[in-house]
């Protein structure tokens, strides 16, 4: 099944649909009743949230960690009270998971994206994982666009690449 948005992208005007996002899980949270999922794809970040009413989705959220690459369809809606999170872009909804499919697992990463002091060595060493972080998507982003307006002034001046 295809996504049907990007993470980072769903906004409270999607309340009440049903979406499919992929992405990695950036963090999970075992609130024993309830399971929260950060999914993360190059857009940003939604909580995706595993209630136990569905057996079948919350045993395999249970076995998800940090990094694994998923399939989640559920229903968008509008965090309780006190607990929107003006941080985030989407920290006024969360998804209701309905259904959710490990699409690749994945081993406990070295280091956490969001750690600051890593040494070359170690971002080299894992470049794959290193290209995940935000600064290295803002960087990549930066580099497609410059090179996109580069290529359409020069097919515009008629040079053929």
């Amino acid at each position: 099944m295809k996504r049907t948005g990007y993470a980072g992208a769903v906004r409270s005007e999607h309340i009440g649909q049903t979406i499919t996002l992929k992405g990695w899980v950036a963090r999970r949270r075992d609130l024993g009743g309830l399971i929260f999922i950060d999914l993360r794809d190059r857009e940003g970040i939604a909580q995706i949230v595993c209630d136990p009413d569905r057996p079948e989705m919350f045993s395999i959220a249970e076995s998800v960690r940090n990094e694994f690459c998923l399939r989640i369809t559920g229903k968008v809606r509008a965090r309780p009270a006190g607990t929107v999170n003006p941080n985030m872009p989407s920290g006024e909804i969360e998804i209701l998971c309905h259904e959710i499919e490990v699409l690749n697992p994945s081993v406990t990463p070295p280091f956490q994206l969001d750690e600051e002091n890593l040494s070359e060595n170690v971002r080299l060493t894992h470049r794959v994982i290193d290209l995940r972080r935000p600064q290295m998507q803002r960087n990549m982003m930066l580099r497609y666009k410059t090179a996109r307006a580069f290529r359409r002034f020069l097919d515009d001046a008629g040079f053929v690449d």
